[in-house]
């Protein structure tokens, strides 16, 4: 069942303590599809991450503009929480809305950005610039 982004925020606002938001977070990645072993190759690993990550990309162009969809993994389980958090806010959506859109600012709404480590931090910017890199060259393919 597809995450529910506001139903995330909901969540996060009815726990004060941070260790339960890191209990929540990590119970949202056990949410995720899970990816065949195929899926964790090298093309799909996400590079600028301290863990572990992976993302496949699919685009489908049945209705004109392309729309992502995105699969994703990782070996930490935090780690693993913000991926479904990240693919939950983009997946399923036009490549303009994906490049329009900032899940950075949701991670600050929810209070993630004062509380995830430098390495962690760092990893969900790189996670992002994946997604957007992949919205745009969807673009450019239909150019």
């Amino acid at each position: 069942m597809p995450l529910d982004i506001d139903e995330v925020v909901e969540t996060f606002a009815l726990l004060d303590d941070w260790d339960d938001r890191y209990r929540y977070l990590i119970d949202l990645g056990r949410s995720l599809e899970p990816m065949p072993e195929e899926a964790h190759s090298e093309d799909n690993r996400v590079l600028g991450c301290a863990s572990r990550v992976w993302v496949e990309t699919s685009v489908d162009r049945s209705k004109g503009e392309p729309v992502l969809r995105f699969r994703g993994d990782s070996d930490a389980h935090i780690v693993r929480g913000l991926v479904a958090l990240t693919l939950a806010f983009y997946s399923d959506r036009p490549a303009r809305d994906i490049l329009a859109a900032d899940v950075l600012a949701l991670f600050k709404q929810l209070g993630l950005s004062e509380h995830l480590t430098p390495q962690r931090s760092n990893g969900v910017r790189s996670m992002v610039e994946r997604i957007r890199r992949d919205a745009q060259a969807s673009l450019a393919v239909q150019a």
